[in-house]
């Protein structure tokens, strides 16, 4: 608990300073029952030692005694929370240079009650200058990401010993701020659990990335076969097609209507266009903007053709809803939370229970998890923080872009990016001493990895291209232009770093 206050106060203080004196600063601290309050007693504690004016708004009948006693001892006030003061104690607190969210730890199960509620939906409302969560916010379950409101968002998150997978997955990753982890004694212990949640760093990506040999050719680089666009939604097939030429692939095969086909070869003269037989292919995207029946009827047979020659395949938008009836781990469906829903509800398994976007959206950890074990294929949930699940249960986080991607044509450009690497990954995704085996993942797990690789790649590309315009709001012809440098970058960082 003393590893955990000293490095709770370290981060506050280091935060306060960033926009004035610690000397005079005011702090309060939202103190529940048990160790977490313990945790943020102790922490104002040293932060009164150091000169701040502190006090702490004691939310239970009873709370940690040691650290109570700390926090008078070094000149803390203490002041009782009461249905009857929850309102005129927030917007005292709203006014002080930094609130410590120390209501409920890890162990708590369901949210805020009571005057607690009425406190944190009153300071979430008055918008705090500076709020710093101890181990996570109040009311967010540290095993699922699932939130149960109110909760107070964070600015930063200070977590003790490992970082919880409720922190790393929607929408509890919204309200947790950037996240610090501190150790505090346990790390060796908790090297021997099976991680909830795998977040891949960017040398971890650049190990896995396709770095093409000198004698490598466009055969070895990848073949794709993309079957996209629609009369209607060419631009779907001009993006996918071209995000996948950026991000390395060798070659790109498109088969799709003449209209689209016009548009898609007027931005990437190097695709071919395939009118029956597609040739030479080591993998598949298939549905992006995806309509009417013919074209409908194309993505069909080359999911067929796919199935009887083991080929890794990717599955969005119009196509979900042509899966066989089991799927293996190297087809890889990308749904966003509505068509995530309503996949579920098309499912044998879980048909008869209505599933809502709403649903996905409040506990996604748990809906990818349940699409992937249900179909048996690896499934790239997208969001803000895009999640992949395994069918084996083995998920990937990852949150690297920024909310200007929310725009038309995003994922369609992530379909490409995923589309290229997938092609090319064969040789390496099964070499038992390659960057994949080296994660420590089964076979069937790495699929997983590789979609987590593209995510990034992804995210990575549109903060970039938002940062070109100064933060500003991109396209997704911005963000496919931005792969290439993302690449080239992860590349050669790995090759400054690696052993």
């Amino acid at each position: 608990m003393q590893r955990a206050a000293y490095g709770l106060a370290h981060a506050v203080a280091r935060e306060v300073k960033k926009r004035r004196k610690l000397a005079g600063a005011s702090v309060t601290v939202l103190v529940g029952k048990g160790n977490n309050g313990g945790d943020g007693l102790f922490a104002a504690a040293l932060l009164a030692r150091r000169g701040m004016r502190t006090t702490a708004v004691l939310a239970a009948a009873e709370v940690h005694a040691e650290a109570l006693a700390a926090f008078v001892a070094a000149g803390g006030r203490g002041v009782r929370l009461e249905a009857a003061n929850a309102e005129e104690l927030a917007v005292l607190c709203a006014g002080d240079d930094v609130i410590i969210d120390a209501l409920l730890g890890t162990g708590a199960r369901g949210g805020l009650r009571d005057a607690s509620a009425e406190l944190v939906a009153s300071l979430q409302e008055l918008r705090p200058r500076l709020v710093v969560a101890c181990d996570l916010p109040s009311g967010l379950d540290a095993n699922t990401g699932e939130v149960h409101w109110p909760v107070l968002d964070a600015d930063v998150t200070v977590t003790f010993g490992g970082i919880k997978a409720g922190l790393m997955a929607d929408p509890g990753e919204g309200c947790a701020g950037r996240v610090e982890r501190v150790p505090i004694g346990i790390e060796k212990q908790l090297e021997h659990n099976s991680p909830e949640l795998r977040r891949l760093t960017a040398s971890d990506i650049g190990a896995l990335l396709p770095n093409p040999g000198r004698r490598a050719h466009k055969y070895s680089r990848g073949v794709l076969g993309v079957v996209a666009g629609s009369a209607r939604f060419a631009g779907a097939a001009v993006l996918s097609v071209h995000a996948a030429a950026l991000a390395g692939s060798g070659m790109v095969r498109y088969l799709g209507p003449q209209a689209a086909a016009q548009l898609v070869l007027a931005r990437t003269p190097e695709a071919l266009w395939e009118t029956d037989d597609p040739g030479r292919v080591q993998a598949w995207l298939l549905g992006s903007g995806v309509a009417g029946e013919e074209q409908l009827e194309r993505a069909r047979d080359a999911g067929s053709s796919a199935l009887a020659d083991g080929l890794p395949v990717i599955v969005d938008a119009g196509a979900l809803s042509l899966l066989p009836d089991r799927c293996p781990p190297h087809w890889i469906l990308t749904p966003h939370a509505g068509e995530l829903a309503t996949l579920l509800g098309s499912l044998p398994s879980t048909g008869e229970v209505k599933v809502t976007r709403d649903d996905v959206e409040s506990r996604p950890l748990h809906y990818v998890r349940q699409a992937a074990e249900q179909t048996g294929a690896t499934v790239l949930l997208k969001g803000a923080t895009t999640l992949v699940s395994s069918p084996s249960g083995v998920v990937f986080s990852q949150s690297d872009g920024t909310a200007w991607m929310a725009t038309a044509g995003s994922g369609d450009v992530l379909a490409g990016v995923l589309g290229a690497l997938l092609a090319q990954a064969a040789e390496s995704i099964n070499d038992d001493d390659g960057a994949y085996a080296r994660l420590g993942l089964k076979l069937e797990d790495r699929w997983a990895a590789l979609a987590a690789v593209a995510a990034s790649v992804h995210g990575r590309a549109g903060a970039l291209a938002s940062a070109n315009f100064d933060g500003g709001p991109l396209t997704a012809s911005a963000i496919m232009a931005a792969v290439p440098r993302v690449i080239g970058s992860l590349n050669a960082e790995y090759d400054r770093t690696r052993p």
